[in-house]
């Protein structure tokens, strides 16, 4: 906690922390990571070993200060819908207010998005009551455009559900698309001016290949699988997520906020550990990638630590791959 930062080196070691997502709010990075538990249970493709029960927030004044730890800032008990598991949080600052975006289970196993509110960047933050009405799985990240519209990207497979709302209505024995049938995207809503509900239907966004065509269920190195984040860069909206089973970083990039987006490349060569989630963010007049691996834990899948390292962009817009073990 005390020590000065270098890059892909845990920002803290005292807790495991993932799934970061990086602002900067008053001249500062404020980072939102779930918070891994500590303990010695079996994992499953439905992410049991993943019980997360509260948040905490991290801070930093510039890229090389020590990385303060502001605790706790939200718990599982005081959210009165949630059963468990509050998975990748974001957070979104708008209307003189901090709002952190969260997903967990609610009382009937599904998992929904809840937002909770702060006047502080490092909370602590108030829980609404219910969760955003048609909200559905997991991994929230929001977008507050210069148009001062917010919208929230959503979204993960296996465990974060995604694929049992292929028809609109939850079916706990949907499985996902066929492997020649267009891969399942994220989802996208607007926001309303309050942040705490969807003022549109939500969507599915489209991915899409150089020619215009749909990325498949099989294309594993550059289908969505969780974790998505969208920043803008030179006026263009950059969605970047998980490949899930190939472990990677990718990006894909659109004209509109809501997509379509043309796949583009890899940002994230494979960290240690199983899953891979990320934020992109520009501080000062540099950018940086947030990310988390297993290092700490010697690669235990749920005890995963959050890192970042620089991330640069090409004279055509592209970004250049990262391997964050060889730097």
């Amino acid at each position: 906690m005390g020590k000065n930062l270098k890059f892909n080196e845990p920002l803290v070691s005292h807790i495991f922390t993932a799934d970061p997502s990086a602002h900067v709010f008053d001249g500062k990075l404020y980072i939102y990571p779930s918070h891994d538990l500590d303990h010695d249970e079996p994992s499953n493709d439905n992410g049991d070993q993943y019980k997360m029960e509260d948040y905490h927030v991290l801070s930093m004044d510039d890229v090389d200060a020590p990385c303060v730890d502001h605790g706790e800032v939200l718990h599982l008990k005081d959210i009165p819908w949630a059963s468990k598991q509050l998975w990748a949080p974001d957070a979104a600052y708008k209307n003189n207010t901090y709002y952190l975006f969260f997903p967990a289970r609610d009382k009937d196993g599904i998992f929904r998005l809840g937002v909770a509110t702060s006047a502080n960047p490092a909370g602590p933050f108030q829980p609404e009551e219910n969760y955003i009405p048609g909200s559905f799985s997991i991994d929230p990240a929001v977008l507050v455009d210069e148009d001062d519209k917010a919208y929230v990207y959503f979204g993960g497979l296996w465990g974060g559900q995604l694929e049992k709302w292929q028809t609109g209505t939850f079916n706990p024995d949907a499985e996902g698309p066929a492997p020649t049938e267009p891969a399942l995207g994220p989802i996208v809503a607007e926001l309303t001016e309050d942040m705490l509900n969807f003022k549109s239907e939500p969507h599915e966004i489209k991915i899409v290949d150089e020619n215009g065509e749909p990325i498949l269920a099989s294309d594993e190195n550059r289908r969505y699988f969780e974790g998505p984040w969208v920043h803008k860069y030179n006026g263009l909206y950059y969605l970047s997520y998980s490949t899930g089973t190939t472990h990677k970083i990718v990006y894909a990039v659109s004209e509109k906020p809501l997509g379509p987006f043309v796949f583009k490349g890899t940002i994230l060569k494979p960290v240690s550990g199983w899953t891979t989630h990320h934020s992109i963010v520009q501080f000062k007049d540099k950018w940086y990638l947030f990310y988390h691996d297993c290092s700490l834990s010697n690669g235990v899948n749920h005890k995963r630590s959050v890192k970042f390292t620089e991330l640069t962009y090409n004279e055509d817009g592209s970004i250049q791959t990262i391997d964050p073990y060889d730097q």
